[in-house]
């Protein structure tokens, strides 16, 4: 009888990771926990509403999915959190600067509405507070604070604010890391917007 053949697998299915991360600490957030794919966000947990959050909206069926491992998850790191003080000097302590960026979700065209995308990488631990300006003037409205674990240790984080872009536009995104009070600005200007028919094209 011949033998069956060994299965070939592509590199590319053999090669992903999958990382789900929860972390716990002494400032806001307490408490997180976030879902990725190769470094590719795909869910965070928001405790306060205990809902997942899809960072995509194709993702949203699979964010329904519950399950109890999310629960032992909040009540393992409120426990860590009382034992922090006992830790006082055997936690990871801040380590770098933030680095912020900004730029369009979409291509850049001018009265049309699109989105300004804020990433922070170099992040730990993951206490930040981010603003967004418009002509230094301070800007509301815009969405939650999307964090999520990269390998080594490190996390990163994304804010977005919609909006429509002008020539005369002049953004900015405010990091603040909270442990260390270190600011980063990022700006963005509007440059080589689009015409509609290339857009088309």
């Amino acid at each position: 009888v011949p033998e069956a053949p060994t299965p070939m697998w592509p590199d590319d299915l053999q090669n992903h990771t999958f990382l789900h991360t929860v972390y716990c600490q002494d400032g806001s957030p307490s408490v997180g926990l976030s879902e990725a794919y190769d470094e590719d966000q795909l869910f965070f947990f928001d405790f306060s509403q205990n809902t997942r959050v899809p960072r995509l909206p194709e993702f949203a069926d699979w964010a329904q999915e519950q399950g109890d491992a999310i629960l032992f998850d909040k009540e393992f790191c409120e426990w860590m959190i009382q034992q922090i003080p006992k830790l006082d000097g055997k936690i990871p302590v801040s380590r770098g600067f933030p680095i912020a960026e900004v730029f369009t979700l979409k291509p850049l065209e001018f009265g049309k509405p699109n989105t300004l995308v804020c990433f922070v990488s170099n992040l730990f631990p993951p206490m930040l507070t981010v603003n967004w300006h418009d002509h230094s003037v301070p800007v509301e409205g815009f969405g939650p604070t999307f964090v999520s674990a990269v390998d080594g240790l490190s996390f990163q984080a994304f804010s977005y604010l919609n909006f429509t872009p002008e020539p005369s536009d002049i953004f900015s995104c405010i990091v603040t890391h909270e442990p260390d009070r270190y600011t980063a600005i990022a700006y963005w200007v509007p440059r080589n917007a689009l015409p509609s028919d290339l857009l088309e094209n």
